[in-house]
């Protein structure tokens, strides 16, 4: 009777322990979690560096387990970095082949180290009502901060190849680290984050091969950014629109040093730069920083912005080719992501070769795409749809 009752007590504790795999080194506690150490792991980018469990604001409540992970990715001049990330596994027993994976890409958050969703979450926790919604329905969920945000390399804001290269290496790192998670994978993300979903779902077949990328589900994607560059003079009221501005002026900054982006700004706002990389999204649309400054007001008078558009449609999603199936969301009153911009993307994808499907919701804001429990439930039902 006794070894019966030891053996169900370690079976138990064996179903209660995430299934990690014994190579991957326990990370430090704090910060120094996200500083990676000087001799870097040897392996394929997604390799995981080291693991911790994961507290704080960022926990999704419905998860059997929460970890904080540092793996391997490539940075924009494709050398070795650091990039870190959140696995979020479901409750009960995995099905035949592990479980699918939802791979989220999260939506505009800030450039500065301390604004990575791992440490402070999203503003609100707007998302989390979504990603606990398909925790429960059955999909692990991993969500990536990108490459340089909260590590020490500096967050290449909107570069499409970093940012679908880090959704991706997310997902290919948690399979390293958890062996009961599947090879079925739907890319999601809003916002920014829509822009990095479409880019990994373009980039998946080569980068990650081994993935199974069933769909992508974009909501309030980025587009457009280079002919939205056009219409700043034209702007001449102080609002949020600045701030997302200089955080794209960074981005091209770290992809391509050699443009000089920063030069072109006017000299108020070259004042301002620097916090881009110290505070988040919130701080930069107050009025005490780019929030009190025109987009007008952004640039030098007459400043040359030939290259910094080209830099932006290259990063422009509208070129890209998505095999898997596509679902594209939009609340016609966004301020933010402007509808009419993703309604000349949805035809140019479809061009393009892409199945999509695109789904408009009158009255929804930015946020509401995510929030709203019409909109929210299109997205479950098509994450189902695709990973079954």
């Amino acid at each position: 009777m006794r070894n019966t009752l030891f053996a169900g007590l370690v079976a138990a504790l064996l179903l209660a322990a995430p299934a990690q795999a014994a190579d991957v080194k326990k990370g430090p506690a704090g910060d120094a979690f996200y500083t990676p150490p000087e001799a870097m792991p040897k392996g394929t980018h997604g390799t995981p560096i080291w693991v911790r469990s994961l507290t704080g604001k960022a926990k999704l409540t419905s998860a059997k387990s929460n970890r904080l992970l540092l793996y391997l990715g490539h940075d924009t001049t494709n050398h070795d970095t650091a990039i870190s990330g959140t696995v979020h596994v479901p409750k009960g027993k995995a099905p035949k082949g592990g479980w699918p994976i939802v791979t989220w890409a999260h939506g505009t958050i800030g450039i500065a180290d301390a604004c990575a969703p791992s440490k402070i979450g999203m503003p609100a926790q707007y998302d989390q009502k979504l990603l606990n919604g398909w925790l429960k329905a059955g999909y692990a969920v991993v969500r990536t901060d990108y490459e340089g945000l909260g590590t020490p390399t500096t967050h290449p804001y909107l570069i499409g190849v970093s940012e679908g290269r880090a959704v991706l290496d997310m997902v290919r790192g948690a399979r390293k680290l958890d062996r009961t998670l599947g090879k079925k994978v739907l890319i999601a993300g809003h916002s920014q984050g829509g822009h990095a979903a479409l880019w990994a779902g373009s980039l998946a077949g080569k980068w990650t091969p081994e993935l199974q990328v069933r769909g992508t589900l974009a909501l309030a994607p980025a587009s457009h950014l280079g002919e939205q560059a056009g219409l700043l003079s034209a702007l001449s009221n102080p609002g949020p629109l600045s701030g997302l501005a200089a955080m794209i002026v960074r981005g091209i900054d770290v992809e391509k040093p050699a443009l000089g982006a920063p030069t072109l700004l006017s000299d108020r706002a070259r004042a301002l730069f620097p916090q881009v990389d110290q505070v988040c999204l919130g701080d930069l649309t107050e009025a005490a920083s780019f929030g009190g400054l025109a987009p007008s007001e952004l640039f030098k008078p007459g400043a040359d912005l030939t290259a910094v558009v080209a830099a932006l449609n290259a990063n422009d999603p509208e070129t890209l080719k998505l095999r898997a199936p596509v679902q594209i969301e939009q609340g016609n009153a966004d301020g933010t992501v402007i509808p009419l911009f993703t309604n000349q993307l949805v035809p140019k994808l479809k061009a393009n070769g892409a199945d999509v499907t695109y789904k408009t919701y009158n009255g929804l804001d930015h946020a509401g795409v995510v929030l709203d429990s019409k909109s929210a439930k299109d997205a479950t039902a098509f994450v189902k749809k695709r990973l079954g």
